[in-house]
């Protein structure tokens, strides 16, 4: 059963709980791989609602017989939610069609065996058997099934359905924190947030290629413009290089750091052009990114907006 309570204030983070009512019999708990885990941060996988971790809504919580099969991720009704990862929609119905879950749900398969569970949604923004990318907004968060309050269930599958994993060390290792901090991106790692620090760093006269790909050029890069703010030089764009390499952006901004926001932007289905003018569109966009996600409706593009966008 879910109950949704307010835990600490002050993050940005998530947590919802589900009703796991006879989830946890007969699964397999396995737990997230640790080693190498920092060759995982390869920007595959992103965060998939913002919000908090209500008190009890963790992996393994006790429900009666059973033990809570995800972690829950705490908002109002409509925030919005995402493909955790690139995949398939295999599954758009009342409780996803697994045992002891309820409520709108959707479950998206990943390949190799990996799946991951989207529940209590209050609508669906994808259609049964439709191809998604990380980052697609898939639906909206709900308080649908046995819940007392709104929230995601997020659960991640891994060895086929039923093999649940907890959610927060699996999607840690690959770079995304569920709390609602900055993600991680290790050398090597390719997409659209890699290529908005491409766009961040030619605002700052790099001249690189916007390839999506963080290979040894734009490593190279990165690694200057650590040395440049005091920083690790190790290539990882992670929670203490972000803050520095994101601009404050608002409407009448032009350059590269636009193009930057407008990728991310785009990883969460804004459909923008990409040609680095912060006009009204862009504007708009930004401003239905904070809203669909609670934050505060400025159109500035700062610090917690970017937070958001590249988590």
């Amino acid at each position: 059963m879910a109950a949704t309570e307010r835990g600490a204030a002050g993050r940005i983070s998530r947590r919802t709980l589900l009703a796991g009512t006879g989830v946890g019999l007969g699964l397999l708990f396995t737990a997230a791989p640790s080693a190498h885990a920092a060759t995982l941060r390869d920007g595959s996988w992103t965060n998939p609602a913002l919000g908090y971790f209500p008190n009890g809504g963790h992996f393994g919580a006790p429900r009666g017989d059973a033990s809570h099969a995800g972690q829950d991720i705490t908002n109002s009704v409509g925030t919005a939610v995402y493909a955790a990862a690139a995949g398939t929609v295999i599954r758009r119905q009342w409780g996803g069609g697994l045992p002891g879950r309820t409520g709108n749900a959707l479950v998206i398969s990943h390949g190799g065996g990996r799946y991951t569970y989207y529940g209590h949604l209050d609508a669906y923004r994808v259609s049964l058997n439709q191809a998604v990318s990380a980052g697609q907004r898939i639906g909206d968060m709900g308080a649908t099934g046995n819940v007392t309050g709104p929230h995601l269930h997020f659960e991640i599958h891994s060895g086929g359905l039923g093999s649940v994993v907890n959610p927060v060390p699996y999607t840690g290792a690959r770079g995304v924190d569920l709390g609602g901090g900055w993600s991680a991106l290790d050398p090597d790692a390719r997409g659209q947030r890699v290529r908005a620090v491409q766009h961040l760093l030619n605002q700052r006269g790099h001249g690189l290629q916007a390839d999506g790909w963080l290979g040894p050029t734009s490593t190279e890069a990165v690694k200057a413009f650590q040395r440049g703010s005091g920083l690790v030089a190790d290539g990882q764009v992670g929670p203490l290089t972000w803050p520095e390499i994101v601009y404050s952006l608002s409407q009448g901004a032009n350059g590269h750091h636009v193009r930057a926001v407008q990728t991310v932007l785009n990883k969460h289905s804004a459909g923008l052009v990409v040609d680095g003018d912060f006009g009204s569109v862009t504007n708009s966009a930004v401003r239905g990114f904070q809203s669909g996600n609670r934050l505060v409706v400025d159109g500035l593009a700062g610090a917690i907006t970017w937070r958001a966008l590249v988590g």
